[in-house]
């Protein structure tokens, strides 16, 4: 193992440990609600960086992926409410007030869990393998992809805010029951939850970094600097753009369903062009070349965030702006770079004090 590999090793340990061992310090239910939102938020930019920072597919509509995940479990823990919150036969309410009288065919499939589980990972998965056909087959790259992939999240968006009837329109699916599978109750304060939350991401992230370390993923590492040169050595390309395209999608369908269950609600917010760029901005900041640093930059932003919009009211978007500027400008790979500059840095000052000690050395031999 070399030195690069031990200290990203090192890494994943320490996060996982620190994620893991956080409620033992918390017994507060709604910091810990608010964490378990941050670390969502994380695994949901731990899929796009998979997608850009690994393989080179700047998707601005990440959110569609994240926002459909939503969807499918807050239809699932829409139709799990108490009567009192549904119409006459078990009709949701939005549905009822659009004098809608029988449950639609498509939402059929979730009154059961395991289906509405499946569907919330599934049907991004379905979305990006045959979107990025389309894409990758035809050798669309580069701000191409950027500008088909944000189309397909307006689209999206828009569609579920015209389909009131079915979607709940501009207020969305509110009023969610809380998930029970096995007896157990997700509480969104709990420390069931809270564990449900970075259970998914510790295991996500462990999975995806085994996964760029063996063939396919350094394939896709070798994509992302240099596709015609992959394609000239034998590889499908199209076919690996896929794959990381749809596990990408996957990680985010995982994260929206975890999210509609955190804030008991799923809105067209979820597949908003402002929550898809936010994803891309965390990415950056945390650096997109690292699975580990792209999810730290999710959950440091939107704690930074949470903190300075409770202490600076009025200015802390202009705070959080110039943050990212001095981001942008001094760390352009993010801020895993730090460590790349301390090490280059010490590595100078080593060469100067070897060249200073051979100079005196000849100095000496000289007089």
């Amino acid at each position: 193992m070399n030195s690069k590999s031990l200290r990203t090793l090192i890494g994943y340990t320490i996060f996982s440990a620190a994620v893991l061992l956080l409620p033992l310090l918390i017994d507060d239910a709604y910091t810990l609600n608010k964490f378990s939102r941050y670390l969502i938020l994380g695994l949901a930019t731990l899929g796009l960086s998979l997608a850009w920072g690994y393989t080179g597919i700047l998707n601005l509509g990440h959110a569609a992926f994240f926002g459909l995940g939503a969807y499918c479990m807050a239809m699932y823990l829409k139709l799990q409410t108490v009567p009192v919150h549904t119409g006459t036969g078990g009709l949701p309410d939005f549905m009822v007030w659009n004098n809608v009288e029988q449950l639609p065919w498509f939402w059929e499939p979730f009154h059961w869990s395991y289906l509405a589980i499946t569907a919330g990972i599934g049907i991004p998965v379905l979305l990006a393998v045959m979107l990025g056909w389309f894409v990758f087959r035809a050798r669309i790259a580069g701000v191409f992809v950027a500008i088909i992939t944000l189309a397909m999240l307006v689209i999206i968006n828009l569609l579920l805010i015209d389909q009131q009837r079915y979607t709940g329109g501009f207020n969305g699916i509110t009023d969610l029951a809380w998930l029970t599978i096995g007896g157990i109750e997700f509480d969104p304060y709990s420390k069931t939850f809270y564990y449900l939350s970075a259970g998914s991401l510790v295991v996500c992230l462990l999975g995806t970094g085994i996964f760029t370390h063996t063939k396919a993923g350094l394939i896709l590492q070798a994509i992302r600097n240099d596709p015609d040169r992959v394609r000239f050595l034998g590889y499908d390309v199209s076919a690996y753009q896929i794959l990381a395209f749809a596990l990408s999608a996957g990680i985010a369908g995982l994260a929206g369903m975890l999210y509609a269950m955190v804030l008991e609600f799923a809105s067209p917010t979820f597949v908003g062009v402002s929550l898809s760029l936010s994803m891309v901005i965390w990415c950056a900041v945390g650096g997109r070349g690292s699975l580990l640093a792209a999810t730290l930059g999710a959950i440091l932003v939107n704690a930074a965030q949470g903190s300075l919009s409770e202490n600076f009211l009025e200015t802390w978007q202009l705070i959080l702006g110039g943050f990212f500027v001095l981001i942008v400008l001094f760390l352009p790979k993010g801020l895993i770079s730090i460590g790349e500059l301390i090490r280059w840095r010490r590595k100078r000052t080593d060469r100067v004090q070897v060249q200073v000690l051979s100079s005196t050395k000849r100095a000496r031999g000289i007089s």
